[in-house]
């Protein structure tokens, strides 16, 4: 790819995280992208019906609660993209005929929900001590009418824009494990949005690193 002005670092908002806030879950993790806010619990492994059992795996259900009202098809959309990209990063043979279940709120949303999603699911299945063979990130860009690129937007940027896109990249290879994109995008515009995220997970799988071992170092 020709160097351009996208290849700039590219910027993203400030991070916060907690884990294990929560105390039913076995595990839990709160996530913020500027002002975009997500809860998440997981429970399991636990017993599965029988009719969702999996001989050779753990059966995953994700379930995306909005802030307000009941979920709808944007949610059910979202849980997919949320459970294709888990289940491609857990372990879920080591748990064969049980059940996983990962539930997300929406407390705030103001642009990138869906990566915020992505990254309150993975430090949530860290805090469960669930074994996964790689961790996950997600990152939202935008296209502007201008043909800019931009990560992580607000809110109004999504709106103001002519294309969206999605990615959750793994932490070893920086590959795309899932992608979710509305809009007019060119093969060129894809291209320079998968590479701009590749380079904006480094900055989330960085913050991963120094919130769990800031947890840690209280610990001891």
């Amino acid at each position: 790819m020709d160097v351009n002005e996208h290849e700039v670092s590219p910027a993203t908002r400030e991070f916060g995280c907690e884990q294990n806030l929560l105390s039913r879950p076995d595990g839990s993790a709160t996530f913020i992208q500027g002002n975009t806010n997500v809860l998440a619990g997981v429970y399991g492994p636990a017993e599965v019906k029988v009719s969702k059992e999996i001989y050779d795996r753990a059966t995953l259900e994700v379930l995306i609660q909005p802030k307000i009202g009941l979920p709808g098809v944007r949610e059910r959309a979202r849980e997919q993209c949320v459970r294709e990209t888990c289940e491609a990063a857990l372990l879920s043979s080591l748990h064969p005929r049980s059940s996983l279940s990962l539930i997300l709120q929406e407390v705030h949303d103001d642009g990138s929900l869906l990566a915020c999603c992505l990254n309150a699911a993975c430090m949530a299945l860290m805090d469960a001590g669930l074994p996964m063979s790689c961790l996950f990130c997600g990152i939202t860009c935008v296209i502007s009418t201008e043909g800019q690129i931009i990560t992580d937007p607000t809110l109004q940027q999504e709106k103001e824009s002519r294309a969206q896109m999605t990615f959750a990249i793994d932490s070893i290879e920086k590959r795309v494990m899932m992608s979710s994109t509305k809009g007019s995008i060119s093969v060129q515009e894809l291209q320079e949005a998968i590479a701009l995220s590749q380079r904006a997970s480094e900055r989330i799988f960085q913050f991963y690193r120094d919130s769990v071992h800031r947890r840690y170092s209280k610990i001891q």
